[in-house]
Formats: structure tokens, sequence, C-alpha cells
């Protein structure tokens, strides 16, 4: 059902009625109004509006508006929604959290901003303008309009078209940027970080144009972006107190401060990752790298730089500088995590695993090497190429692992149809069977 006329009345049956007045007639009217105040559906607070004067005076606590998306759909009266909305957001004293997914225009969404721009704290808009073309610009537009609500905390974004910078004097109080499905130009976007210096989180999800992007913001503590296209973008940032940061599309990535930085994901589904240039990873616990393809040398790179890692998730299927694609060169097992003494999880998937089961990784083990803190091992297998060496791997893990306390191996898509595959399965079984109270299949 549509949101009924704010100004509508509507019949309850005796027994709602009864009940709301038994109920509501024995509080207070503050609590009435704590209440009442709690309510952010669009569709309910206009129906309470319309239940008693009581309830109608308690309209104006009301501190959130939601409209979701169907809020106008079977709506028959002469005002449309953009009126609606401004009549209700007109009628309420301190609105802090407006959230809008119904259709609307630049000119309504001007009209509430004037009303409750300075008492907003957290604004959520579908904006469904990516279809609009490129020569077209809606006046205002609705980027600019949000330019009257000065005092954001957080600003969520959805269906978003900044081919052009959107007129922001500045929002000091914006801790909370989120946009999710955008069309972008990189002056815009440079423009809109600009103009909120004081970000601690920034998310941009599923943004498709962006060719570079650098962020400078001296507070952000957590920051995903997330560009599709190609996967050739180029991403710089220079934000001291970073804690986690998921990065995914870009070739070329450089972090400079990284101290705080405890949470690493960096992945490209679409093209390479050329180069990466952090400093020591200190303080990460977390650290995925997946992709396609990446460069051995950045691959080198970031297993260094995060020798304390906790976490590891790898993967990667192919290395190789250039268009060829190639397999992952041999990794001593005992080198590996020599270099990684903390590490308690490992997830690797493919490319890692099988460099890691290569004939002479496991020759010479010193005697007394060990592997320290491992508690659980996550391997996916899709090969039965090299099934011994494979076995004598996963064995190892069991062996020098003092403290394993769990191992999932992972069986997805055997290539191949000869019988050796059927024999690699048997002997992971047997594996299996022998070590079950660590080891299961899945």
């Amino acid at each position: 059902m549509g949101l009924p006329d704010f100004d509508q009345k509507i019949s309850l049956s005796e027994p709602q009625v009864h009940s709301n007045l038994y109920l509501m007639d024995s509080l207070p009217d503050a609590i009435v109004q704590y209440v009442l105040s709690h309510m952010n559906n669009a569709r309910d607070v206009a129906v309470c509006n319309c239940v008693s004067k009581r309830w109608k005076d308690s309209m104006p606590f009301i501190r959130s508006l939601y409209f979701p998306r169907n809020s106008f759909d079977n709506h028959v009266g002469s005002d449309n929604s953009d009126e609606i909305i401004w009549r209700m957001v007109s009628s309420i004293e301190k609105l802090e959290e407006l959230v809008v997914y119904s259709p609307f225009s630049g000119a309504g969404l001007s009209s509430w901003l004037s009303i409750a721009g300075s008492s907003l704290r957290h604004l959520e808009l579908r904006m469904d303008n990516l279809t609009e073309q490129q020569g077209y610009r809606e006046i205002p537009s609705k980027l600019d309009c949000i330019n009257a609500a000065k005092n954001l905390e957080s600003l969520k974004l959805w269906g978003v078209l900044m081919t052009q910078s959107p007129n922001w004097d500045g929002f000091q109080n914006l801790q909370n940027l989120e946009i999710v499905g955008a069309r972008l130009e990189d002056p815009a976007l440079s423009v809109l970080l600009h103009a909120c210096p004081n970000l601690t989180n920034l998310l941009l999800l599923g943004c498709e144009g962006v060719r570079s992007i650098s962020i400078d913001l001296p507070h952000l503590e957590q920051c995903k972006l997330d560009f599709y296209g190609v996967g050739n973008c180029t991403f710089s940032m220079n934000s001291p107190k970073i804690k986690v940061l998921e990065v995914q599309g870009c070739s070329w990535i450089r972090v400079r401060e990284t101290k705080n930085l405890r949470s690493l994901s960096i992945a490209n589904n679409a093209g390479r990752v050329y180069m990466v240039d952090f400093v020591k990873l200190v303080a990460l616990e977390f650290l995925s790298i997946r992709g396609v393809q990446w460069c051995w040398d950045a691959i080198c790179s970031m297993l260094q730089w995060a020798s304390e890692v906790k976490h590891l998730y790898m993967k990667v299927e192919f290395t190789g500088d250039f268009e060829a694609l190639q397999p992952f060169p041999e990794i001593d097992l005992a080198d590996f995590f020599n270099s990684h003494p903390k590490l308690q999880k490992f997830d690797i998937h493919g490319a890692m695993f099988a460099a890691l089961c290569q004939k002479s990784s496991l020759k010479n083990v010193d005697k007394g090497f060990v592997i320290p803190c491992l508690e659980e091992v996550v391997v996916t297998v899709r090969s039965p190429l090299n099934a011994e060496q494979k076995m004598s791997t996963l064995e190892s893990f069991l062996k020098y692992g003092k403290n394993l306390k769990t191992m999932v191996i992972k069986i997805l898509q055997m290539k191949s149809n000869h019988s050796s595959a059927d024999d690699f399965f048997d002997e992971i079984c047997r594996f299996r069977y022998v070590n079950r109270k660590i080891v299961r299949i899945e």
C-alpha cells in the first residue's frame, strides 16, 4: 500500500481504538512523545498522525524519517511525492535523520533541506540518476542540494552520476561517507573528498570511471574502495590513522602511512596488480591478496612487509610481469613460516599451495623447525597434478604445526577426467580419516 495522505483521517476498528486509548491515555505526554519519537517509517508516522490529536501533537518530536522504495506506489492524491515529504519534514521540529529510497527530484530535495538541513545529522538518498545523459544536468542538481545540510555526520548515496564536480562548500562534521553504485570522473571525486576533510570512514562501492584516486585524509580509519572496469586504476593514500583498508580494481597502489594498519585487502578481479608500495606493516593482523594475476615482485613485497601478520588469505591464480600468465615459482615452506612466525590462520588457494608443494621444498628441513602459532589451515585444491608432493605438504602442516587445531581441505572443480583425480581424492580421504580430529573435507 502507498503512503496515506499526511492529513487524511483514517478509521480503526473498535478493538484497536479501545486498545490504543487504554494504553496511551494512561501514559504521561512525555512518555507518549518518547515512544512515538522512535518511529521512522513514513507510513507509520502518517498513520499515527491521524489517530488522535494527542498523537498528532507528538509528531514534531520525531527524529528520523524513512521513505521506502514503494512509499508512493499506490498514492491517489493530488499532491506529488515531493510535496508529501515536504509536509512531513516541515512538521518536525528537529529532524536528525532522513532516508529517502522513493523517487524524488532535485527541487524536492532542495525544499526539504532548506527546512531541515541545519538539524540533519544523517542523510541517505537513492539518487537514481545513473541513466541520465551526460549532457543533461538537473537544476538544481541533487548533489548540489546536499550542500544545505552543513552539519551532516553521515552521508550515504546510492546510484550517483558524478561527472561534474559538486558545488559543496565543505562538510566539517562529516565522518562517514558511503557511495554505492556510481559513475565518477576523477576531478569530481577529488572535489568531493576535499570537501570532507574529517572523514573517519569512506566507502566507494561499485564505482566506474575512476582512473586515478588520491586520498589525503588525516583522520581516516576505515576505507573500502571497489572500482570496476578494466582494473587499471592508480591509487595512493596518505592517512596516518588508517586501520582497515580494502582496495579492489587497482593496478598501482601506494600507501605510505601504515603504522596503525591492522587489516588490508587488495584484489583485482579484472586486471593485473603491477606495483604495491607500502612500508613495513608492523600492526597488520589480517592480509588478503586476490586476483587473476599479480607481478611476482608485488607478491614478494607484500609477504615481506606483512611478516607480523596473523591471518593470511591468498587467492592469486598466476604471476608474470606482462601478458603471459606464469605459475608461482617454488616457495620453501620452512623459509615461508620462519618469515611469518605469528601466523595463526593460513588460507591458501591453488597457485600458492602448488608453490609450497615443489619437490625440493621439504628437503633438508632443519630438525628443530616448527610452525609455532599456526592454528588453522584452509587449503583449496583444484588439480591432481603433483599429488604426492601435495600430500607431503599437507602432512607437513600436521607434523610441524604443533598447535594446529583445524585443517580444512576444499576440493573445487578438479580439472581432470583421468583416474589420477580419483586416486588423489582417495588419498585425501584416507588422510582425513587418519587425522579426523583435525582434518575435514569440504
